[in-house]
């Protein structure tokens, strides 16, 4: 959970702190009628009716239903003190928006948490026949900073008895007390089921804490991780820690290691590293191999060397879900889709921000040692509205492929499947969308550096900030033949999962009139198209 600096604190004051709901969230310059219908508004990815929203935050599975609540400011679509906000959705797809969870209080604002269903009634908050979800989050205390303290952040809990409907903060908070660190938040806990105890790890600085407890009360700090390895170009936030078999191998597991970073990612501030390793209920070790990915190069001690969830500019504090059905065996994530750089300033209104597509994780072995593939999950199918196929791309040029689109419409998604000539010199090819205003983007793959690349950089308004990274790139981790790129577009994002997911990336952009046209391109070389489908879809909102 990002935190804004002093002066920006200092404005928005303590006033803005209060218990009881607004009567009906209202931008402090204007309040609008929400209608899903305006300008760049995402209609295949979560957001909320209006206001601020960033971190995803206790994202938990509970009787038929996902629940996501996330980071949330309802008098503002900048930043200002957290709430939590909340949905429920039967797929992950479709929401449904509830009340807001939790409100700020006497010890803080409500940062960056997550929440777990407490099976056993280990805390004692429910019963054996009504199981608590208890959320697990940091109180930040925003007088703490500016007068100089550095215990202004501690850990504290909450729980429902009635499915995440309501919500009672527990009269001991905080559980875990700040021992004097600045950055001292973002716990993501879960059960241990081989030692039998409750495992928080928590961002501290930069690297992670790790306490356990016997029942989300009591806490006792067991070890750290993290100094020496991945990348420290800023601070740590939204840690998560689960386990995953090896694809192929379900003899093997490992567990993974999530850990936002901003600013520091690869292409510019803020992403989510990850670590490969093995966990004991107390202490993480990473796995050798993948250990020479993640720490300091003895040829060049002072370059950092870390390994990307998602290489685009737009994806952070991601984790997963806790308490995922065991027979559903997925690991199902979600991120903010959004970036630090720049979040608080995009053209959009009376909302900021939207949430990655739902992704399922998997571990796989490859030629540069064990990688975590994302993949959009299943239920994505249960918004299709029609399909098409393209015989042919262009061996060179631009080809329209917009009258096979059903309705012409974006949402849509895209596969496509080429082979580029091992003797020929192949230039970039990959797939375009753009509008009758001269707005483009472009996303692809270039065969002469081995990277896939999103080109906004005429994709429409970019000059609210210069660090609107105008071209990302990704290295290519899968060396089949055959390029594989798996493409979502929304009204104002585009997400890329190339080789069955082995390579993610994740960008938004803000087109000056709505991208409706469609089309294919290669510059040059013997390029053969494989594979050329598509699909369109419907508003998750409609």
């Amino acid at each position: 959970m990002k935190y804004l600096p002093i002066f920006i604190l200092l404005l928005l004051g303590l006033s803005a702190c209060k218990n009881e709901p607004a009567e009906v969230p209202a931008d402090a310059e204007e309040a609008v009628a929400v209608t899903y219908r305006e300008a760049h508004r995402p209609q295949i990815h979560f957001t909320p009716p209006s206001m601020w929203m960033n971190d995803p935050n206790g994202m938990v599975f509970y009787e038929g239903e996902y629940h996501l609540f996330y980071q949330y400011y309802p008098d503002s679509t900048v930043w200002g003190p957290m709430h939590w906000g909340h949905a429920v959705s039967p797929d992950m797809v479709r929401w449904e928006h509830l009340p807001i969870a939790l409100y700020p209080d006497s010890l803080g604002y409500i940062f960056s948490g997550s929440a777990v269903i407490d099976w056993k009634n280990t805390s004692g908050l429910g019963t054996a026949n009504n199981p608590p979800m208890v959320a697990i989050f940091t109180h930040h205390d925003p007088e703490g900073y500016p007068a100089g303290r550095q215990d202004f952040q501690v850990q504290s809990i909450a729980y429902s008895l009635d499915r995440g409907r309501t919500w009672t903060k527990y009269a001991d908070n905080p559980v875990v007390s700040n021992p004097g660190i600045q950055d001292f938040r973002d716990p993501k806990v879960s059960w241990h089921e081989a030692s039998q105890q409750w495992v928080m790890i928590l961002a501290v600085k930069d690297r992670i804490h790790f306490y356990t407890s016997p029942n989300l009360k009591d806490w006792t700090f067991a070890s750290e991780f993290g100094e020496n390895v991945g990348s420290h170009g800023g601070v740590w936030e939204c840690p998560d820690l689960f386990e995953l078999p090896v694809e192929g191998d379900p003899e093997q597991t490992k567990w993974v290691f999530l850990l936002s970073i901003n600013p520091g990612g690869p292409n510019g501030g803020s992403a989510t590293q990850y670590f490969v390793g093995d966990f004991d209920g107390k202490t993480f070790t990473l796995d050798p191999e993948f250990a020479q990915d993640v720490q300091p190069d003895p040829a060049d001690p002072e370059r950092e060397q870390a390994v990307w969830l998602d290489y685009g500019p737009d994806n952070y504090a991601g984790v997963t879900f806790s308490d995922v059905l065991d027979q559903d065996g997925r690991r199902l994530f979600m991120g903010w889709m959004g970036n630090w750089d720049y979040a608080q300033v995009v053209p959009t209104h009376p909302w900021r921000s939207a949430m990655t597509l739902p992704r399922s994780l998997s571990l796989h072995q490859t030629d540069q040692g064990l990688r975590v593939f994302s993949r959009p999950v299943k239920e994505i199918s249960g918004i299709y509205s029609g399909g098409f196929e393209v015989l042919q791309g262009p061996t060179e040029g631009r080809q329209e492929i917009t009258a096979a689109i059903p309705q012409q419409s974006i949402p849509l998604e895209l596969e496509i499947e080429a082979m580029a000539s091992p003797t020929e010199s192949v230039g970039p090819f990959g797939m375009l969308i753009y509008n009758d205003t001269g707005d483009t983007l472009r996303v692809g793959f270039d065969p002469t550096e081995q990277r896939y690349f999103v080109d906004r950089s005429q994709a429409g308004t970019n000059d609210f900030s210069d660090k609107f990274t105008p071209v990302s790139y990704a290295p290519r981790t899968v060396f089949d033949p055959i390029i594989k790129m798996n493409l979502f577009f929304d009204e104002a994002s585009v997400e890329l999962f190339a080789d069955n997911g082995a390579t993610v990336m994740t960008a938004i952009f803000f087109p000056n009139a709505p991208f409706r046209k469609v089309a294919l391109f290669s510059e040059g070389g013997e390029l053969e198209w494989k594979k050329i489908e598509g699909r369109s879809m419907r508003s998750i909102w409609r």
